[in-house]
């Protein structure tokens, strides 16, 4: 296979920072690929100092992210390969037939799909509470779902498609005055805005590492609260007490089921260290500042259509829009091919916002900032979008 690149990484404008953070921080690259090298093995199932090495790694990184997320216990903390999958152990988990679970509509298909089976495949009832024209979902009328059988309440933290931060501290309070587990999908808020389980009233945080985290692809997790049982739905070898003939039912062997990612593990632990160097705030602001100029920009283009809040408060650098006569995906094709701009077109996994927006036939282009993005970048995908739209 040629691995030569057509073309200078370095030259692109890279706004796609929702589906993955690139580039990573060469800092956390660094770090993650000596640990990699110098202890690259299997941990937890020997005694020999490489493999106790890669073992002290996995335990710290459990601990760091427990203390970020707010949680209380270390061993609570699950890796799995990212936050769909996490999402997958979580309500496969605990829903059942006859239970009821509800959501909202600006969920991404890591939680619509699921739910979907579950309903149609497990008898689970779901209900998915529509979001307001700005992307916004009333606390209250998610409270005005849970039934008596309600054993479930999954909410996206920030929406992938337009940026809306939702107010999961009010949302976890009623959930908790009526004792039903609440879970937030922070696959694009872990690393940018701050969570805290214990503040918020969150039951079970479900994470990514390939986005703001900083880690490599493939790696994620639940961090569980106390007294929040997940139902195994995988099997198989953990290290430890090997004899017996079941999977262990301690956490965090209870969820996790055969050789962990060493390598994503590291990503973890050192975009961690990234991050508390830089500041979650000093992070978020830079974005922000960056993404007020771009949707700033858009807006004066004649024929840009802006979807969702244009608010700047409680809210992802993320924007979603249209240009009038024009096919998202074409204009994808074009910023990428003729203008290095690499962006997201079409629904962005997230089919019910579309449905709820009216953009369900076509999707949107989506441009979403990073950590790295410069002020270049959002001059340059301006000019873009400005040249694209006048060519029409």
């Amino acid at each position: 296979m040629d691995t030569n690149l057509p073309f200078d990484a370095g030259t692109i404008i890279y706004l796609d920072n929702a589906a993955t953070t690139f580039p990573k921080p060469e800092a956390v690259l660094q770090r993650t690929f000596e640990a990699y090298t110098r202890f690259g093995v299997n941990p937890g199932r020997s005694g020999y100092d490489l493999c106790l090495l890669a073992g002290d790694l996995v335990v710290e990184t459990r601990r760091t992210l427990t203390s970020f997320f707010g949680g209380s216990d270390p061993n609570r903390l699950v890796f799995a390969a990212n936050a769909t999958d996490a999402l997958n152990l979580l309500i496969q988990g605990v829903l059942d037939e006859g239970d009821h679970a509800v959501s909202t509509t600006i969920e991404h298909n890591s939680v619509i799909r699921p739910l979907n089976h579950m309903a149609r495949d497990r008898g689970v009832e779901v209900d998915f509470v529509p979001v307001d024209a700005g992307g916004r979902v009333d606390p209250r009328a998610v409270a005005a779902r849970i039934r008596p059988n309600t054993r479930l309440v999954v909410v996206n933290h920030g929406s992938n498609v337009i940026g809306t931060i939702q107010p999961v501290g009010e949302i976890g309070r009623l959930c908790r005055a009526r004792g039903v587990t609440f879970a937030v999908d922070t696959a694009q808020t872990a690393g940018v805005v701050p969570i805290d389980m214990r503040s918020m009233c969150i039951d079970v945080v479900a994470f990514t590492g390939h986005k703001s985290l900083l880690a490599p692809t493939g790696i994620g997790g639940l961090c569980i609260g106390d007294g929040v049982e997940i139902r195994p739905t995988r099997f198989g070898g953990t290290g430890v007490n090997s004899i017996h003939p079941y999977h262990l039912d301690e956490y965090p062997y209870r969820l996790e089921a055969g050789t962990g990612n060493v390598l994503g593990i590291a990503g973890l632990r050192f975009g961690q260290e990234y991050i508390a160097a830089r500041g979650l705030d000093a992070i978020y602001r830079h974005e922000m500042a960056l993404f007020a100029r771009l949707q700033g920009g858009l807006e004066e283009i004649d024929g840009v259509t802006l979807h969702g809040t244009t608010r700047l408060e409680d809210r992802l650098p993320v924007l979603s829009f249209t240009l009038a006569g024009r096919d998202p995906a074409e204009i994808g094709t074009i910023l990428d091919v003729e203008h290095n701009v690499a962006a997201r077109t079409g629904l962005q996994c997230a089919p019910l916002i579309h449905r709820q927006m009216g953009t369900e036939a076509h999707g949107t282009v989506r441009f979403s900032v990073g950590p790295l993005n410069a002020e270049d970048d959002i001059e340059g995908a301006i000019t873009a979008v400005a040249a694209i739209a006048a060519q029409r």
